[in-house]
């Protein structure tokens, strides 16, 4: 490779990581296109010596005089197209062992004749739907005739109905090669296949998961690039050999098409609709729409102009891929991420595919031509945005996964008392459901505490709020030392608290009341308000089936109002009709 080239990928390599991606695959390709041409000649069609015969071709035909200075006559379509491959067409090294690579399948029969100088014939042929032995992975009909000491003088190729004489490759090498060469166009396409397997389910999956249209698009793109590939490549014909021949080169014109429209539907929708013009968009939609309209009916045109047919979708081709490259660009500049993925990732298709008609035939891959090039620019184009998918799929989980924590941080901060930390009303009354309604279904026991701070509103008045705002915090700090699994503590509003106690612990709430009013009585109040002391009344109820939580509040606010009227710092019990209330001893 010459100086200035090395000097100048080196630049781009180091520019930036997607440059460094792309120059490395098209690395890879030029190392696979290089050493195609040894031990092989390729020949193309208008180079040959040809005639013409109408169908079914006279007898008379092998004898009459081949022309090697013109196209073949425009009626050859529909008739019978004769090809002679002189000796000195054919390389040294396959005239005794010699393989013929025939790259097309759009003809009615194709019968080869291999002439040897000791004049003996040796005829080998396929017709549509019938290729038997002779078809290979990767769109070829090899021929392979018994090896002879006599060297090959010539080879003639007899197509019915040929389509088009401008598609047809035809390449002589020896069988050797033409057996490694195989193998190794297999191992690529097969591995190209899979991979647009795995980015056809991987995208199908991904548009459910996103609910997005662009995963769609593209995993339609990338199914119709697997089912194409596998077409061209006459994968099919392992399990429907009947389908050899022109129908399938027909259906894979046509997937082509529509793989087009896929191609540029998934990438205009990907970056939004405020990212570009929705001219520029309507423009582009409407050329890849066209591009499965006009393409699809014309694949399957078996004469007439199909050369030029071709020539037109191939440049409304073109026309769709510059406008999916200048939306591309649009919605790059403007910060789509998107766009920058999938500009990254079609850079190398969209060259192959624009260019896929301008590639020399001769040129190609183990002689599969620009159409392995696409199908490895697809798989590599699948690969990229299966990865730039699962980076915007990682980046919107995350961000679900904060909102959804955010969510509940602030469902939380709602239930919760902002100067005191404990729950508020509604937080408390939310987290007791369950042990009420198992007292309500007699599966346990409920106990309320509602506390009460005893003169609160002078400790405002004499020292402020700031120092009645303390006091509520110290409290409450007290109170949350007693919360566990079956004790819910809360701050109901102003000086008002309340534990609800359930399970086993319930039967012990007089106790849990007034460990609580003395340790509250004990915290060192002091520091917030010297010389008055802080204590709490208590009032308890316990929870009965068929009762709701208003009528526990209730019963436990009626026993805290006779706590107060008794004295305060002190738990009174509530008093059902038919029992005098009780009132737990004040210490000493």
């Amino acid at each position: 490779m010459p100086r200035r080239a090395l000097l100048t990928l080196d630049r781009i390599v180091r520019s930036s990581a997607p440059a460094q991606a792309l120059a490395l695959a098209v690395l890879v390709l030029v190392a696979l296109v290089l050493p195609v041409r040894a031990h092989a000649k390729t020949i193309l069609a208008p180079d040959l010596c040809h005639a013409e015969s109408p169908v079914p071709a006279p007898a008379a035909t092998r004898a009459r005089a081949f022309t090697c200075s013109r196209e073949p006559a425009a009626g050859y379509q529909n008739g019978t197209l004769w090809l002679r491959i002189p000796a000195s067409a054919i390389p040294p090294s396959a005239r005794h062992e010699p393989s013929l690579l025939v790259h097309y399948s759009r003809f009615d029969r194709l019968d080869v004749t291999f002439t040897y100088a000791d004049g003996r014939k040796v005829v080998r042929s396929v017709r549509n739907g019938a290729f038997g032995h002779a078809w290979r992975i990767g769109g070829q009909l090899l021929f392979d005739p018994p090896a002879r000491d006599a060297p090959l003088s010539a080879i003639t190729l007899q197509f019915t109905r040929l389509a088009s004489i401008d598609m047809l490759r035809i390449r002589v090498l020896d069988r050797g090669t033409a057996a490694i060469q195989s193998t190794a166009l297999g191992l690529c396409i097969g591995a190209a296949l899979m991979l647009l397997l795995v980015g056809t389910v991987y995208n199908a999956s991904l548009a459910g998961s996103l609910r997005r249209q662009y995963p769609l698009w593209q995993a339609g793109w990338a199914g119709a690039m697997l089912a194409w590939g596998a077409i061209w490549a006459q994968a099919h014909l392992l399990i429907a050999p009947r389908l050899a021949g022109t129908f399938s080169a027909q259906t894979c014109s046509a997937i082509a098409c529509l793989a087009i429209t896929f191609a540029a539907f998934s990438a205009i929708t990907a970056p939004g609709e405020a990212a570009t013009p929705r001219l520029a968009r309507r423009i582009v939609l409407t050329m890849a729409t066209a591009c499965s309209l006009l393409g699809i009916p014309t694949a399957f045109l078996r004469s007439g102009p199909v050369d030029a047919a071709a020539a037109m979708i191939g440049f409304l081709l073109i026309a769709t891929m510059l406008g999916v490259a200048v939306c591309l660009v649009w919605a790059w500049r403007r910060g789509s991420q998107e766009a920058r993925d999938f500009a990254t990732a079609w850079a190398l298709p969209i060259v192959i595919l624009s260019s896929a008609d301008m590639i020399g035939s001769n040129v190609g891959l183990w002689g599969a031509g620009p159409q392995l090039l696409v199908v490895l620019a697809a798989a590599w184009q699948t690969l990229w945005l299966a990865a730039a998918a699962s980076r915007l799929h990682a980046r919107l989980h995350l961000e679900h996964a904060q909102a959804q924590r955010g969510e509940a941080q602030a469902r939380e901060l709602a239930r919760r008392d902002v100067l005191t930390g404990l729950r508020n009303r509604r937080g408390f009354t939310e987290d007791i459901e369950p042990a009420l309604a198992a007292v309500n279904a007699g599966e346990g026991k409920a106990a309320l505490l509602l506390l009460d701070v005893d003169h609160f509103k002078r400790v405002n008045d004499r020292h402020g709020h700031d120092a009645g705002d303390s006091v509520l915090q110290s409290v409450a700090r007290v109170i949350a030392t007693f919360e566990a699994a079956d004790c819910v503590p809360a701050r109901l509003g102003g000086e008002e608290f309340a534990l609800l106690i359930h399970g086993e612990r319930a039967a012990t709430a007089p106790a849990i009341a007034e460990a609580l009013r003395r340790a509250i009585a004990a915290y060192p109040h002091g520091d917030i308000i010297a010389h008055q002391p802080v204590t709490v009344s208590i009032g308890l109820s316990r929870a009965r089936a068929g009762r709701a939580f208003r009528d526990l509040y209730r019963d436990a606010d009626q026993a805290l109002y006779q706590a107060k009227h008794a004295g305060r710092d002190r738990v009174v019990p509530f008093a059902s009709e038919n029992s005098p209330a009780k009132e737990a001893p004040v210490p000493a």
